[in-house]
């Protein structure tokens, strides 16, 4: 993880929240989690859009499984849940379903949300997942005369 940073939610409560993880990396984006759909806050609730993508080798390593189902069902319109589960799924192309594989299943959806002003998005787990969703958001990018490496920065 980040050595002396911190992760931190966006302020704004109307935020579109994006949060990438492979295995214990869910710990950070939990605690996010509990407070944007369990906790009660006087100064602080979230309107957004939180949208999880959680990749694991095997449906028995997907930690925290019921309580983000209980989330999605206590705010449907505000949580969505993608699972990328390796070792026992596979896209249309019969490729291993990484986050990033499931993630190119949403590329356009994706894209359109990184182009605004109040998406944040996070990466918590295996640096590995970093190549491959470079790789697909370089493509939509691209197409729009945007080079991905310069516009990641800035995000």
């Amino acid at each position: 993880g980040p050595v002396g940073k911190e992760m931190l939610m966006p302020k704004d409560p109307n935020a579109t929240v994006i949060m990438l993880a492979t295995g214990t990396g869910i710990a950070p984006f939990r605690s996010f989690l509990w407070k944007m759909f369990f906790e009660k806050h006087e100064d602080y609730k979230f309107n957004g859009t939180a949208w999880l993508f959680l990749g694991v080798p095997t449906s028995s390593s997907l930690l925290y499984k019921e309580e983000f189902e209980k989330m999605k069902e206590k705010a449907p319109e505000n949580f969505r849940l993608d699972f990328a589960v390796s070792r026992e799924q596979t896209n249309e192309k019969g490729e291993k379903m990484y986050i990033q594989t499931r993630m190119a299943q949403y590329a356009e959806e994706l894209w359109t949300l990184l182009q605004k002003d109040n998406t944040f998005i996070y990466m918590c787990g295996l640096k590995g997942m970093e190549q491959g969703i470079d790789d697909i958001m370089s493509s939509l990018a691209e197409r729009d005369g945007i080079v991905w490496a310069d516009y990641k920065k800035q995000l």
